[in-house]
């Protein structure tokens, strides 16, 4: 086959992703067996033929479809490795965007638990990639830990022979990273710490993906049943996000713990292969994993979305965090971040670039459905990142229309009279597009989505829009700066007597000497918030144990209750509103 007459067949290809019928599954069926037994000459025509399987994958118009698509996915390593043969380039593998096939090479920097992780789950086939690595005073300072005598070298020396030090402690060369790993996981430390010390090395590591499973052409689950595609994909213009949020929830179910386990390792897998990594898809709890199918196999759409929360050890201070993924007939095609305090969320949701024109708006919809209810959220932000600030994709994909379109409004002035006038000028000429430069403007600032409970008693449309914790953070530090000399240890420990006795003075104040480790954390972090709050000696009884149970909850199994307790205690929410705007 000709370039000229591959270059067509994918281009049909690509088209019959949207193309449904009666006879559009035997169609697709046919040009994939044809394009299966093509020669590709470059990587990047090789590419091509990979996205659009695994779309028709997720999004199939028939039996046939999946069965073809699978089958050929199945075996892809071995296009990958005719080309590595044939000499390409197998940079064009590397790109964010493409990363993650199988037969192909991958390296990255990666934290603690995922190194770990990964080591552990692909065993013997990571190895460093020393020509990219040359540590220094870091290794220096850490390996006297577990490598007996480096310090006479490491400490006097220009030219310390890193490399040869690591593999003689290791045994051998493809020992290396797993001795490595092993002797930071039995440093006598906490789970942190470790972490801190691994991390300041900045190891990167490279592995094989081969035909693993672990691999973005491979990492779809089988699924009981397949949704099939008869009819057009729905578009953002067909999604009221009112209507959707004012359905009946979605029923979520929590798994046990093994199949909690087995989604873990997934988003862990899913993650890796395209080079990116959040703190609650690395650290997420197996025990706290909820699924939703949205309401059958018709009314879904063969959309399964699974949720998360932190272990109790791992969360953050003040905020609590839900991470997700979605599934789409078993191939995953989103991750999600959502992270809220009171009534309060900002969330992230990121579609990966292979099925972003597959129903993105809808199943959008269908997360903030499980996310609202899940956290009891009625006032949804997005963060300027999601929109395009200091970040060129979703600038070049119009992100922020996305969300304007779906009903978020910008919570500053200016972006909102710019927003309007944009809109008069695609009302005026359905060809005019937003300049890059003022889709930056417009990512400035967050945007804000309330659903219908914002209008509830108490719950103040545009409260949150000037509300941020790091505005929390940095008032604390200010006071640590002005009050203690900068001393963070004084500080904390002052606020966390002066809390215990503003609490229940009448009995001598709160004791916390019977509290665990966990709850202990929490009570000094509020400490340190609430010494800014003014009055706090004024509140009820009944609103200061509100107050110490919103406090223990924190340290819960759950930490959604946490969240909910936070929502019911108006007084701690105005409070938190007033220092963190």
């Amino acid at each position: 086959m000709t370039a000229n007459a591959l270059d067509r067949q994918l281009t049909e290809l690509e088209a019959c992703r949207y193309r449904f019928g009666r006879d559009q599954a035997a169609r697709i069926v046919k040009l994939l067996k044809q394009l299966d037994a093509a020669r590709f000459p470059t990587p990047s025509s090789l590419i091509r033929f990979h996205e659009a399987l695994l779309f028709l994958r997720a999004f199939p118009q028939g039996p046939a479809v999946v069965r073809t698509t699978a089958r050929i996915l199945s075996s892809f390593h071995k296009k990958v490795e005719a080309l590595r043969k044939g000499g390409a380039d197998m940079d064009d593998f590397e790109p964010t965007e493409v990363s993650g096939i199988a037969g192909t090479q991958m390296e990255d920097t990666l934290s603690f638990d995922v190194a770990n992780w990964l080591i552990q789950r692909m065993s013997g086939k990571v190895e460093i990639a020393w020509e990219n690595y040359e540590p220094g005073r870091e290794l220096g300072a850490t390996g006297p830990r577990f490598i007996p005598l480096i310090e006479d070298d490491a400490y006097v020396e220009a030219d310390t022979p890193w490399r040869r030090w690591l593999e003689a402690a290791g045994g051998n060369k493809n020992a290396t990273p797993a001795w490595l790993m092993k002797r930071f996981a039995d440093l006598p430390l906490r789970p942190q710490q470790k972490a801190e010390l691994y991390e300041s090395l900045r190891v990167p590591l490279r592995w094989n993906l081969a035909n693993s499973t672990v691999t973005r052409t491979r990492d779809w689950k089988p699924v009981r049943s397949v949704f099939y595609h008869s009819e057009p994909l729905i578009s953002r213009s067909q999604v009221s996000l009112a209507s959707e949020l004012a359905r009946r929830p979605p029923q979520l179910t929590r798994l046990s713990r093994k199949p909690g386990h087995q989604v873990m390792e997934m988003i862990r897998e899913i993650m890796l292969v395209r080079y990116r990594e959040l703190y609650g898809t690395t650290l997420g709890d197996p025990a706290s994993v909820m699924r939703s199918d949205l309401g059958g196999h018709e009314a879904g759409r063969g959309v399964s979305i699974y949720m998360w929360n932190l272990p109790p050890d791992r969360r953050l201070p003040l905020r609590s965090y839900v991470a997700g993924l979605t599934l789409k007939n078993g191939v995953p095609i989103n991750y999600i971040e959502a992270i809220g305090l009171c009534e309060w969320m900002e969330v992230g949701f990121n579609t990966f670039y292979t099925f972003r024109g597959g129903e993105a708006g809808w199943i959008y919809a269908q997360v903030l459905r499980c996310l609202c209810h899940r956290m009891g959220t009625t006032c949804v932000s997005v963060y300027p990142y999601q929109l395009g600030h200091d970040n060129e994709e979703a600038i070049e994909s119009g992100a922020f229309w996305f969300y304007r379109k779906l009903g978020f409004r910008p919570g500053r002035a200016d972006l909102q009279k710019l927003a309007e006038r944009e809109e008069r000028k695609i009302a005026a000429n359905p060809k005019y597009r937003t300049p890059a430069r003022t889709l930056k403007r417009l990512a400035a600032g967050h945007v804000f989505y309330e659903t219908p409970g914002s209008k509830l008693p108490g719950n103040k449309v545009g409260a949150w829009d000037s509300f941020s914790t790091r505005n929390l953070g940095l008032r604390v530090n200010r006071r640590m700066a002005r009050d203690f000399g900068g001393d963070a240890a004084l500080m904390r420990e002052h606020s966390r007597r002066a809390l215990e006795r503003i609490l229940f003075p009448e009995n001598g104040g709160v004791s916390t000497s019977s509290w665990t480790s966990l709850e202990k954390a929490a009570f000094e972090t509020f400490a340190l918030v609430l010494a800014d709050v003014p009055g706090l000696r004024a509140w009820t009884r009944e609103e200061k144990e509100d107050l110490v149970q919103i406090i223990r909850a924190k340290a819960k199994l759950d930490e959604m209750l946490y969240l909910h307790l936070t929502q019911r205690h108006g007084r701690l929410r105005r409070a938190l509103l007033a220092l963190g705007s």
